[in-house]
């Protein structure tokens, strides 16, 4: 028997994707996000989060969606990228899942980009298609090393 993968489901636009639960560290609400002047426009500045300053990036913007409408239900997931604390913002999170891994698929090769690196595999589900993500890929190596100067400033 396959060993259930637990993930956490969580919304960019009309889409459920999911992460593994050992990539997240928390999930937190919306609080005051300090701009950080010259930086990529998905990085939207950093916050205070338990006395660490932790930049912060809109996931809809980095992934070319679209960017997030500031509403009640937007979440901001803390992860770990490449050694730095980083909170990823998402429209919302709605469900930790246990997903058999047999219902897992390759991602389709859409355009063979460099890009789709962060997707780990789209999981057939009952009530559709959840695409799971790679969270330690979503930064390409100069936006990893912008992100840890934003810390630094």
């Amino acid at each position: 028997m396959n060993e259930l993968i637990k993930v956490i489901v969580f919304q960019l636009k009309d889409q459920a994707y999911g992460v593994e639960v050992a990539q997240v560290r928390s999930i937190e609400r919306i609080q005051k996000i300090t701009k950080v002047p010259r930086t990529s426009d998905f990085i939207k500045g950093v916050i205070n989060l338990h006395g660490e300053t932790t930049p912060v990036i809109d996931l809809k913007g980095r992934l070319q969606i679209a960017e997030t409408e500031p509403s009640d239900d937007n979440r901001i997931l803390i992860v770990a990228i490449d050694g730095v604390q980083v909170g990823l913002i998402v429209d919302s999170a709605t469900e930790v899942k246990d997903i058999d891994p047999s219902v897992i698929e390759e991602p389709p090769k859409m355009l063979k980009s460099i890009e789709d690196a962060f997707l780990k595999g789209v999981a057939k589900l009952e009530d559709g298609l959840l695409i799971l993500l790679d969270l330690e890929q979503v930064l390409n190596f100069n936006e990893a090393i912008e992100v840890k100067e934003v810390v630094k400033e």
